[in-house]
């Protein structure tokens, strides 16, 4: 028996860059695909087995799908949609002057396509490809389709490279598709079967905002790369030796190491190592937006955290944590005891319980620096969890616990703001 994921009918509204790649490609995987645009031109060069752009690899994927009879063009979004299973919006979202999204054309083409639902009985996916704020399928896509019984909505974004679009969908480091209805989100990763890529089904905002982290994330590191650079080039150093160098470390570098949302980074190296780059390159007159923004991103950070503290009230806080991290005793620059200090200043009540924290066991400058800090720190510690919990009225977790621990915290009963994501 067939499997009826193995040749699904899609159309795919918009044929710019990710639109006619996407059409293309998923024709070649032995779907039946027509694609939609209002430009006559686009049309008309998929009509005629040409792309309508130069992009590596497409002229040819096009002609031999257009050839076969898998990929045909429109420009009446019901035709398009009268024999389809799947609609993929690929559609451009421009930015407008002030930084927001232009969705005009969403708009348009999410009008299109309800004005074609009118009398439909059969089902219908609508996966939206472009790139998108989250909640806007909830607010644009599915409004427009609620009236319409059978037709649910996900999120697909691409990760297409202009100059390389076509490798990146044949050879995707990344599928996403997200949902609320888990059949809908499956058919729609289905699509992608015959890839060498394990999908990757989440939520509907989930999969929305993921290309924007991906998106800031690359330009991070092609910023970290260039500031690096020029600081080293001004050094006498060569940039591509230390990038190249700094690439060869797979465990903390090139790795998920430090990609999860936590609390604030302190201890002895980080803090002091990027003030003395920041120091080093003003010498040089030398200006690096982007590290010297860490240290003042991370004192934001721990602000937020510091005023979700604040927003729990006059209540009784216990803190489970008070090093820069966990399985330390480093009290050296720990965020921690900035929060301490603040939360004190405001007249909050408090007490704190680390496991690896005894004060007769901590000498000189680890000392020095949270004596300086807290005076009465002595005051506030407790060696025992279960005495802290009695105690607190809340718990703020601040590092991430061991398993035992984490037992102790989610059986003991109290309210808990977890700061630093440790239980995620």
């Amino acid at each position: 028996m067939e499997n009826p994921n193995d040749r699904a009918r899609i159309a795919v509204f918009g044929l710019g860059y990710v639109g006619c790649v996407t059409a293309a490609c998923l024709a070649s995987l032995d779907h039946q695909v027509i694609g939609v645009d209002p430009d006559p031109h686009k049309v008309d060069n998929i009509r005629e087995a040409r792309a309508p752009f130069f992009e590596p690899g497409l002229e040819a994927i096009v002609q031999a799908t257009v050839r076969d009879g898998r990929f045909s063009a429109t420009a009446s979004p019901a035709d398009a949609l009268a024999g389809a299973d799947l609609a993929l919006l690929c559609v451009g979202t421009p930015s407008e002057r002030n930084g927001n999204l232009g969705l005009d054309q969403l708009r348009r083409v999410v009008r299109d396509v309800a004005a074609s639902l009118d009398g439909r009985s059969r089902p219908l996916i609508v996966a939206l490809r472009s790139t998108v704020f989250p909640g806007t399928c909830e607010d644009i896509l599915i409004p427009a389709l609620a009236g319409h019984p059978g037709v649910t909505a996900v999120s697909n974004p691409e990760f297409l490279r202009e100059g390389c679009a076509v490798r990146d969908f044949m050879e995707p480091s990344l599928l996403v598709v997200g949902g609320n209805d888990p059949a809908s989100v499956r058919r729609v990763a289905a699509l992608y079967d015959r890839l060498k890529v394990e999908p990757c089904l989440v939520s509907l905002r989930t999969a929305e905002m993921i290309k924007y982290a991906c998106n800031a994330f690359h330009a991070v590191k092609i910023g970290f790369a260039n500031e690096i650079g020029a600081l080293a080039g001004l050094l006498g150093v060569p940039p591509e030796e230390v990038l190249g160098t700094l690439c060869k470390d797979g465990k903390l570098n090139i790795s998920a190491a430090y990609l999860k949302p936590g609390f604030a980074f302190g201890g002895s190296c980080l803090p002091k190592d990027l003030r003395a780059l920041r120091y080093r390159a003003a010498r040089l007159d030398l200006k690096l937006p982007l590290l010297e923004s860490v240290l003042p991103g991370n004192d934001e950070h721990l602000r937020r955290a510091i005023q979700s503290v604040l927003d729990l009230g006059p209540l009784k806080v216990g803190v489970v944590g008070l090093a820069f991290k966990e399985n330390t005793d480093d009290l050296r620059e720990s965020p921690v005891v900035g929060m301490l200090e603040h939360l004190i200043g405001k007249g909050r009540e408090l007490r704190v319980f680390d496991p690896h924290i005894q004060m007769d066991k901590i000498y000189g400058s680890n000392r020095d620096y949270i004596l300086n800090a807290i005076p009465h720190i002595g005051k506030l510690l407790t060696g025992d969890f279960d005495e802290l919990a009695a105690w607190a009225d809340h718990l703020v977790l601040t590092q991430r616990p061991s398993p035992a621990l984490a037992a102790k915290i989610r059986g003991c009963g109290k309210p808990l703001l977890d700061v630093a994501r440790g239980l995620c």
